[in-house]
């Protein structure tokens, strides 16, 4: 069994990570882990097609908005706040306090998704 040090990868990788089949060598989960930095905006956030994403602030406060989200709303997410983010919904996280915030997304394929 390996430890994967996902928020030092993070680091090295300019804000997100993603471990997947690269480092585990399955297709059947993934784990996304991200920070973004006080006044960051316009991450994107998009499971793809025959994904399904659960998506949850573990630090500070997030806004989810865009394309995904209903016309002329935004979601405000605080730490341990979640949402069920699916398909090619195109999202974009926006961290307007005054601290880094950390998120996760943790993902896998719908049915018939997997490719």
């Amino acid at each position: 069994m390996k430890i994967f040090d996902v928020a030092k990868r993070a680091h090295e990788e300019g804000g997100e990570f993603v471990l997947g089949s690269k480092d585990t060598g399955t297709h059947a989960c993934y784990l996304i882990y991200g920070m973004m930095k006080p006044g960051e905006e316009g991450r994107l956030i998009n499971p793809g097609a025959g994904h399904e994403e659960l998506l949850m602030v573990l630090s500070g406060e997030l806004r989810l908005g865009g394309p995904g989200i209903a016309p002329a709303a935004e979601l405000a997410l605080a730490g341990g706040s979640a949402v069920l983010l699916q398909g090619d919904m195109e999202c974009f996280l926006r961290n307007e306090s005054a601290v880094e915030a950390a998120y996760v997304c943790s993902g896998g394929h719908t049915p018939g998704g997997h490719h």
